[in-house]
Order: C-alpha cells, then structure tokens, then sequence
C-alpha cells in the first residue's frame, strides 16, 4: 500500500491527526512543566494559558516567562522571543512549496513548529495536492490543541499533580530537552553535523557556565550555523570535482 493509497482512505484532516498523535507524547509533559512553571513564577491560569495559545513557542516561552518574571526590560524579552523563533524564516520557503494556494495559510502558519515542519516536511510531498490543506490542518491543530490543553493542566492541577507524584515533578523539567534531543539525534549521521552539533552544544554549555544564560541559545545557534557552513565549502567542492 503506498502512501498516496493510504491518504485517500481518510480525510486529509483526519490523516494529519492520525500521524501527528505521535507528537503529544513530547508535547503534553512539556506543556504541563511550562503550565506549571508559568504559574510559579507569578502568571495567573488565565494569562499562562494565553501565553501558549497565541506565543506557541515552547522553548521561547520558558525563556519569555523567565525573562519577565526576572525583571528584564520587555524589549529585551521580546527581541529574544523573535531571535529564537527566527529559524521559522528558515522552515516556511522549504514547506511553502507543497502548499496549494489557500488564504488560510497565513492563519495555519501559527501551528507551524519544529515537530509539524519536520513531519510536514517528510508526508507532504507524498499527498495529492488537495489533500495538503487538510492533512496539515489537522496535524497543526492537535499539536496546538495538545499544547494548550498540557499548559491548563500545569497551571491548574500541576502543583497538585507533583505533590501527588514527586517523581513527576523531577522529570518534567527534562521533558523540554528530551524532546529536542530527540529532534536532533537522528542529525548525528555524518561528520559534518556530529561536528556543528557538538561544537554547538559546547557553545551554549559553557555560555550557561560562565553565567551568560539569555545569550547562550542564540550564540550558540549562531555558532552552529557559522560552523556548518564553513565545514560544508570544502565538502561541496570536493564533491563537485568528484563528479
């Protein structure tokens, strides 16, 4: 059965939601950990919960919530915010091939993140071009759908919730890094990407170490991206004279 065949047996938007369901296992701990970490830090239920309906950011929350409960000036939180969610400007021109013309594209680019542009990524070029619409509108409302409600969860039962399970409470604040270590593990395939990603790491540890926290994940992303492409000039060349 291909997966052209396996999409027609479905609606689109019931096929997104089917193959995006995967993603609430990394989505909703972590929602819960920043429900609960929002409201710990001086947020009321309702704001935490605007906070992830309309930012929908994930690491860029933790860091607006922290920012602004530490006292930084708000320009400060916001151009960090918009810093750590520029690799969207990087996402869209790559899945903006497979979309068909729709004035909703503007709306749905909201669901747009890490785990939705990665599977987006991979099925949409497989779908019939009418079903895109669908597929990614499923796929991009269960990940909302199950980040906001994870958020609600952590804001109004997440204390009782690790009072109840302390271990809960200890693993939650790994959910975060889990979940992007899962994105990135499969990148360790070559040499090239075990070097920008391990020079990266390196980056952002030691920035955290000597106490520079706030600039730790745009230098270091800024590291990686300068290390990649120095490392990926002489490999291109030696391929192309290769052939």
């Amino acid at each position: 059965m291909t997966s052209h065949d396996y999409s027609l047996r479905r609606s689109p938007f019931l096929t997104g939601i089917i193959e995006a369901f995967p993603l609430l296992g990394g989505y909703v701990p972590v929602a819960i950990s920043f429900g609960l970490v929002a409201t710990q830090s001086g947020f009321n239920i309702l704001e935490t919960i605007i906070i992830s309906a309309l930012i929908y950011a994930g690491a860029s929350q933790f860091l607006f919530v922290a920012m602004l409960s530490a006292g930084s000036p708000l320009w400060l939180v916001i151009a960090m915010t918009l810093l750590i969610n520029a690799r969207h400007i990087v996402y869209a021109p790559n899945i903006a091939i497979y979309m068909p013309k729709s004035r909703w594209w503007p709306w749905l680019m909201h669901g747009l993140t890490d785990q939705i542009f990665a599977l987006a990524l991979t099925r949409m070029e497989r779908l019939p071009e009418n079903a895109r619409l669908g597929w990614y509108t499923g796929a991009a409302l269960l990940a909302w759908g199950s980040w906001v409600i994870g958020t609600a969860l952590g804001a109004i039962a997440g204390e009782e919730l690790t009072a109840r399970w302390p271990l809960l409470g200890e693993v939650m604040p790994f959910a975060l890094p889990a979940l992007f270590l899962v994105l990135i593990a499969p990148r360790f395939n070559s040499k090239i990407w075990i070097v920008t990603l391990g020079l990266t790491t390196l980056a952002a540890f030691l920035l955290k170490l000597f106490g520079y926290s706030n600039a730790a994940i745009p230098a270091a992303a800024i590291c990686g991206a300068i290390t990649y492409h120095v490392l990926q000039r002489p490999y291109n060349g030696s391929n192309a004279h290769a052939e």
